[in-house]
């Protein structure tokens, strides 16, 4: 089997414990003529799935992230046209009113999506265990030549990333997929090590950068703000501590960079007054000194003299 689908042998038995945890029923056989198979009159009848399911399944296939479809977007429109038409007639009712009521959308808002290239050739070195060959484009413009061993895939906010041990830097690392210009097959395999699991490696990763972005970005502000927009202030941003006063609320928020600050300071709900640190404060009497002498001065009034 490993030999039919081009793959190794760990892989085949990876892939049959996925399927005895989904509770398809397997059953082994031990010895020389031994091998794994289905529960005798076990079946995998598109039809016996629920309505509910299928439409939980065709919507999924609606909403998978393809970055510019290819042969993978194209493969996969033909599974759910082929869902679609296999499903009883009770059900293709609740498949055509999925279809008028959902549409997926990646695409950011002020921005178009990251151009991809080879998405298929990623899937198939991880799907396959074969090393890739890539010319990799940093952050900072300067491109190098990587031979990477690609343990997975992950789609997270309209990108995707490859993590890879790359023999460059002896080190498991994570490449951002549309940095990767060029990237070829080569026929030498890998083994993945059994103890890797990517959900827990990225997970680890997420939390990872969010430590260090928080280390990195402090930049606590005390705000002056009236009791009644208290509510508003604290839903809007990242609060550290809050002390009533009176009529007035005293709190402390993480604005991450004094530049960030500047940017966010007069949209921040009810104008709250900025009492630490100074240069923020002194930033905004600026500011407002500016605006003043900007809005006193009227163009449109004109000088007449009188006799």
């Amino acid at each position: 089997m490993a030999e039919a689908l081009e793959t190794s042998v760990r892989s085949i038995y990876r892939d049959i414990d996925v399927l005895a945890e989904a509770g398809i029923p397997l059953v082994s056989s031990p010895g020389r003529n031994g091998g794994i198979r289905l529960m005798e009159g076990y079946t995998a009848n598109l039809r016996q799935i629920h309505g509910e399911e299928a439409v939980q399944l065709f919507l999924t296939g609606m909403g998978m992230p393809l970055n510019g479809s290819g042969e993978s977007g194209i493969k996969l429109k033909n599974a759910l046209l082929k869902l679609e038409q296999t499903l009883p007639e009770a059900y293709q009712k609740d498949i055509r009113k999925a279809r008028r009521g959902f549409y997926y959308d990646d695409t950011p808002w002020w921005q178009e999506p990251a151009t991809l290239y080879g998405l298929d050739i990623l899937r198939t070195a991880v799907w396959r265990s074969q090393k890739l060959k890539v010319e990799y484009r940093k952050s900072n413009g300067s491109v190098s030549e990587r031979i990477l061993s690609p343990y997975g895939l992950v789609f997270i906010q309209g990108d995707w990333y490859m993590v890879a041990y790359c023999e460059t830097a002896d080190d498991l690392r994570n490449f951002k997929c549309c940095r990767m210009i060029h990237a070829a097959l080569t026929d030498v395999t890998f083994m993945v090590p059994e103890s890797f699991s990517l959900k827990h490696y990225w997970q680890e990763q997420k939390h990872l950068f969010k430590q260090q972005r928080r280390a990195a970005e402090q930049y606590p502000v005390v705000l002056r703000t009236a009791a009644a927009h208290r509510a508003e202030l604290t839903e809007y941003l990242e609060i550290m501590s809050v002390k009533q006063e009176g009529n007035f609320a005293q709190v402390t928020a993480n604005l991450y960079s004094f530049e960030e600050a500047c940017r966010m300071i007069f949209g921040l709900p009810g104008h709250p007054e900025v009492l630490e640190p100074p240069e923020l404060r002194e930033y905004v009497i600026r500011k407002i000194d500016a605006m003043q002498k900007v809005y006193a001065f009227h163009p449109m009034e004109t000088t007449s003299t009188h006799f």
